[in-house]
């Protein structure tokens, strides 16, 4: 049996795909079954949302942790070697998502975050993925008007007052 090289970091990186991921493909087969229309990478909008429901004038982004940085979550390391590049090139990511966040607010364009390791929960546990989706759904549907800027907070919120199993 031949023994394969180990990859270098560039071609790690290089493998890492921006569109059609795996968890945002999870995510759009979800909407699609609760009755949602999309656009799917909406380039006439500021961002490229990855989600974009016309009829809710909803952008939804399905951010891995890695690369934007989720705020307190495992996935979110900091690599060890090169530590000036990854701190400018992180940096920059979360500088960017603000500013297109604050374009898409100006346009009166709802926006929404969905994380990596949300999704991985999601799939693991059933309860935890009805709860998200709820919460989800008003804010497509703008039902409450909430304060918080991602779905996240608003689980931890939900998570504290009725807990699953």
């Amino acid at each position: 049996m031949k023994k394969k090289k180990p990859l270098t970091r560039s071609q790690n990186m290089a493998r890492i795909k921006s569109k059609n991921t795996k968890p945002e493909i999870y995510i759009r087969k979800l909407l699609y079954k609760m009755g949602y229309r999309y656009r799917v990478n909406y380039s006439q909008l500021p961002g490229t949302p990855d989600i974009f429901i016309l009829k809710y004038n909803t952008a939804i982004f399905v951010n891995g942790c890695f690369w934007h940085r989720h705020k307190d979550c495992k996935i979110a390391t900091f690599p060890k070697t090169h530590k000036e590049f990854w701190k400018e090139k992180f940096r920059r990511n979360v500088e960017r998502d603000v500013e297109v966040r604050e374009k898409l607010f100006e346009l009166d364009i709802s926006v929404i975050t969905i994380w990596e390791c949300e999704v991985n929960k999601m799939r693991q546990n059933e309860e935890y993925r009805n709860k998200y989706l709820k919460i989800l759904k008003d804010r497509i549907e703008r039902i409450f008007n909430y304060e918080e800027e991602d779905i996240s907070v608003q689980m931890e919120i939900a998570e504290k007052s009725t807990p699953y199993k």
